[in-house]
């Protein structure tokens, strides 16, 4: 089985996903820089990944413990945390590291911090396990389920958030079938959670975000679960593009929409949806495709990466710890 991330030889092994489900294609580096790049670029994606990624990428700028490593470590952080401004789960991992760092003790510093980076690698395969086995409490039957974007293997440490939940119930027989959302603009459904679910065995098809409301209409889909990039202290949930349409579609439908994500993902300070800031992406991801452009470069675009998913419409929230229902109380 593929590892999204992945330490060896005292670097950060990671798969491109930009070239998914065509071309499985590994980088190799220990270079915080290209990392960053790397979760720009969305060839690291999904809010756990990305903060294991930079959680390793933090401890690799102090590898050559040489002058001004004070200097180095904080242009290090803010490189960071300035790629993607909407998952939580980054913050958190860049500050796990930055808790650790003392400029009093330079030839210790890189064995300390990338120890701490493995550390949270491994709290968050542990925590994917965790997730797939308390998601089974969702299930009431063998069932048909919809999911959006990738939550899987690809967008963490370990196994997967809402990927994983659907695993684990394959493997004890309450999952018949999968409808799995394209996901516009990127596809992160039709090129990385299709890939994912072909290695486990589980039968899907690809529809795309707008045929979602027509197979409910139909009443083909049992439960829909997605997983989350931040959640408000009051349960408001902030995911792909999409999500929310999703909920408003499976609250007119009576479809239970849950929502699966580890305890790092959620933002005790901030209050509720309304503050979490949305990333805007650039219009090249809408008017191109593969480089090729499909509508006019002058055109206008808006591309919001997220949207938030008012915790009045999400049935539940499975996190390591429990399946959280509404009110929500973490």
């Amino acid at each position: 089985m593929f590892k999204a991330l992945e330490f060896i030889d005292d670097k950060l092994k990671f798969i491109d996903q930009t070239k998914l489900p065509v071309v499985e294609e590994y980088i190799i580096s220990d270079n915080y820089e290209r990392i960053a790049e790397a979760i720009e670029r969305l060839e690291i994606r999904g809010a756990p990944a990305i903060g294991v990624a930079a959680a390793y990428a933090l401890a690799f700028s102090v590898k050559d413990h040489n002058e001004n490593l004070k200097d180095k470590f904080e242009i290090a952080y803010k490189r960071l945390a300035a790629t993607r401004p909407t998952a939580v789960n980054l913050f958190w991992a860049l500050n796990e590291i930055k808790n650790l760092f003392d400029i009093n003790n330079p030839e210790t510093q890189y064995q300390i911090l990338i120890e701490k980076a493995k550390a949270v690698h491994l709290d968050d395969i542990e925590k994917c396990d965790n997730i797939g086995k308390n998601g089974l409490q969702i299930f009431q039957k063998k069932s048909v389920v919809l999911t959006h974007c990738n939550a899987g293997a690809l967008a963490t440490g370990g196994e997967g958030t809402a990927v994983n939940v659907i695993k684990e119930a394959f493997k004890n027989g309450l999952v018949e079938f999968v409808y799995v959302d394209e996901t516009r603009p990127l596809f992160q459904g039709s090129r990385l959670t299709a890939f994912e679910l072909e290695k486990s065995g589980i039968p899907f098809s690809i529809i795309t975000d707008s045929t979602a409301a027509f197979v409910m209409q139909q009443k083909k889909i049992d439960l829909v679960v997605t997983g989350a990039d931040r959640i408000a202290a009051n349960g408001d949930s902030a995911n792909k593009i999409g999500t929310y349409g999703l909920a408003v579609l499976c609250k007119h439908h009576n479809i239970p929409f849950y929502i699966a994500a580890p305890t790092s993902t959620i933002d005790s300070k901030c209050k509720s949806g309304g503050e979490i800031k949305i990333e805007l992406r650039g219009k090249e991801e809408i008017i191109k495709f593969k480089n090729e452009q499909i509508s006019n470069g002058n055109y206008e675009v808006y591309s919001p990466a997220f949207d938030v998913t008012p915790a009045e419409l999400i049935n539940g929230i499975i996190t390591e710890e429990k399946l959280h229902k509404p009110e929500f109380k973490f």
